[in-house]
């Protein structure tokens, strides 16, 4: 079954001088999105509204054609949710936490005893599932918040910063399991870790400042950076030199200088040779255009 979320005109005003989103439109269907986006972007904002815990200041969400606002019970019953901050009640087991929130959601009991089993094995928790969540790492802790979010099978899967305190084979196991997912249903994963997205994710969404910048598949991304991404061995003193002129995506420490990689649509350096783009280098490159045109925004203002 095909699932369609629309974001139409969707604007969020905490105050007359603080604008979390800003006329914000988008069309969603099955598939894994990347939310991409800097402390601030506006990501935790938009979420928080598709979720329905918040309400904007200016537009609608449509799911499944329907105005969210006014059939909220229909989302939740579709709806997985894993916000930035997720906690737990430390003197129950993860298994008595999942069965008690399987109840809240009205899932049959015997369908989410089954569930349980199957996500705690997938989460490599099941061996600590009957110990209390007070002695979990904060990792163990997260991976349980996947796993809640998870439990009615959802239609609409919300993750917000979901690799928060995993360590990397448990990332790319829940890359994994994500990527298995996104077949049937919509995956709106919000991160500031690229590589959590690069190779899962189906479209890129990269908000800054609360608008949307770009909406495009990581290929299209990629193919925008075609021979401008170079890397450069360059000493300390170069670096301080030319920092503020060129737009740096990385840089390791090497011996008495630096290996950069950057982002240029001449050769920048004379030392500088052509590179294959990375996500990181595209999520770079259009943050430093959005700040440009807003600079220049300013200037004529």
């Amino acid at each position: 079954m095909s699932n369609n979320l629309e974001i139409q005109q969707l604007s969020q005003y905490y105050s007359k001088e603080k604008c979390a989103l800003n006329n914000l439109n988008l069309s969603l269907n099955n598939g894994l999105i990347g939310l991409l986006g800097s402390n601030g972007a506006g990501k935790s904002s938009l979420m928080r509204i598709l979720a329905g815990i918040s309400q904007p200041s200016e537009g609608r969400v449509l799911w499944q054609g329907k105005n969210i606002a006014q059939s909220a019970n229909a989302l939740r019953q579709t709806l997985g949710y894993l916000p930035q901050s997720f906690g737990v009640y430390d003197n129950l087991t993860a298994h008595e936490f999942l069965s008690y929130l399987a109840s809240l959601k009205q899932i049959p009991t015997k369908v989410a005893k089954q569930r349980i089993a199957k996500l705690l094995e997938q989460l490599n928790l099941s061996e600590v599932a009957h110990r209390p969540l007070r002695e979990y790492s904060g990792g163990m802790k997260q991976r349980v918040g996947i796993i809640q979010a998870l439990l009615n099978d959802p239609k609409l899967l919300i993750m917000d910063e979901p690799s928060t305190g995993l360590d990397p084979e448990e990332r790319a196991g829940l890359r994994d399991l994500l990527s298995e997912l996104a077949d049937d249903r919509i995956i709106i994963l919000s991160t500031h870790i690229v590589s959590d997205v690069e190779s899962i994710a189906d479209n890129i969404a990269l908000l800054e400042q609360g608008k949307l910048i770009t909406f495009s598949t990581p290929q299209q991304l990629l193919n925008e950076l075609h021979n401008q991404v170079w890397l450069c061995k360059i000493t300390a003193t170069e670096l301080t030199q030319h920092a503020n002129n060129l737009c740096i995506s990385n840089r390791v420490r090497q011996g008495d200088g630096y290996l950069i990689r950057l982002v240029s649509k001449q050769q920048p350096l004379a030392q500088a040779m052509l590179t294959e783009p990375c996500l990181e280098d595209a999520y770079l490159y259009f943050n430093k255009i959005n700040q440009q045109q807003n600079e220049q925004l300013e200037q004529v203002a």
